[in-house]
């Protein structure tokens, strides 16, 4: 009987491709019972399907997901397997390993991207062996993929898989968290320990890109929510229709993904704002190009377009939500730059 790092005993049964082993976790379970046991090929079949799964959830709802949907979860071979749960570190009761890390939209705990490009996740408490920190380290050690959900508002995650965890600090009481890309969501064939050359690297990269996308979706989410749900110029109310569209544009250092830098638009709405072709002035009214007001077109111009003129856009009821009157005045001067030019 060996000893594995967490100081528990375990028992391999090396299959003839060297892809599983049984490994007795936290002290339950016994060699001849999977209750408190790790085997690999099992946590891999169980791994996939909850990919698949999420795969086929973004596909319909896209990728922010509803935590009712999430917490119900899926059917895999009877048992039902939801994915995230009451804690941060989660583990299925169908699995002897966590399946998912979680950072809640008001969370106690300083989740953040650090210098080194990584997530830097916090322990469950301050105890590095309390039973979810044990687990999350096993999964380091195992190579093993997770799903991280974070949340963008208050019942609303951000699904990312898979992820890795790539070190562990005990002095911060934190984990470091890589995103691999989806294409490498399998578990490993290597032993423990053996990384393939450049994955480092194409993590690093991947957690960049996510990174990007995290702030992109928080910012529409709290845009949306903010502007309850419905365009700020026509009203219209379905979200798969609606954009958070910035007044001052991302690339430029104003242009933060922040609310007040924000106003909710509908597809067609967003675009006639980012080409000028409609502006909001210091004061929430809507203003059309002079040109476009000329123009002799079909009824999408005229009622779409031009009838928005002199109208009062809708806006968030919190005071602290209101679009920013120097962003706006900042793009409208702009856009007055470019009406007359025209």
């Amino acid at each position: 009987m060996a000893v594995d790092a967490l100081g528990m005993p375990f028992y391999s049964s090396r299959h003839p491709t060297g892809s599983y082993r049984w490994v007795k976790l936290f002290g339950l379970g016994n060699p001849g019972n999977s209750r408190g046991m790790f085997e690999r090929l099992e946590d891999a079949r169980l791994r996939v399907a909850a990919f698949d799964w999420l795969s086929a959830q973004v596909d319909v709802y896209g990728d922010s997901l509803s935590r009712s949907i999430l917490a119900e979860g899926f059917e895999f071979q009877g048992q039902r397997v939801p994915l995230l749960g009451p804690q941060g570190i989660f583990k299925p009761a169908a699995m002897a390993l966590p399946l998912s890390i979680t950072t809640s939209p008001n969370s106690p705990y300083n989740d953040a991207f650090g210098a080194d490009g990584l997530l830097h996740y916090r322990y469950r408490g301050t105890d590095p062996d309390h039973r979810d920190n044990r687990g999350l380290r096993f999964t380091m050690e195992e190579r093993l993929p997770l799903v991280y959900f974070h949340g963008l508002v208050p019942g609303r995650y951000f699904a990312t898989w898979p992820v890795y965890v790539a070190g562990d600090s005990p002095e911060l009481l934190a984990f470091s968290i890589a995103v691999d890309d989806a294409s490498h969501a399998a578990v490993p064939r290597k032993l423990p320990g053996e990384v393939a050359e450049g994955t480092d690297a194409r993590r690093r990269y991947v957690t960049s890109l996510t990174r990007r996308r995290l702030h992109q979706r928080a910012f529409r989410e709290r845009v949306l929510e903010a502007y309850r749900h419905q365009c700020a110029l026509c009203r219209l109310r379905h979200d798969e229709l609606l954009d958070a569209a910035h007044i001052i544009p991302d690339a430029e250092p104003e242009g933060e993904p922040v609310v007040r830098n924000g106003l909710a638009l509908c597809g067609l709405h967003h675009l006639a704002y980012d080409r000028f072709f409609i502006s909001v002035r210091p004061d929430y009214v809507i203003e059309v190009r002079p040109d476009v007001l000329e123009e002799h077109d079909g009824p999408t111009l005229r009622y779409a377009i031009q009838g928005l003129h002199g109208s009062l856009i809708s806006l968030p009821r919190q005071h602290e939500h209101l679009p920013s009157i120097e962003h706006l005045t900042t793009r409208h001067v702009r856009f007055l730059e470019l009406a007359n030019v025209r």
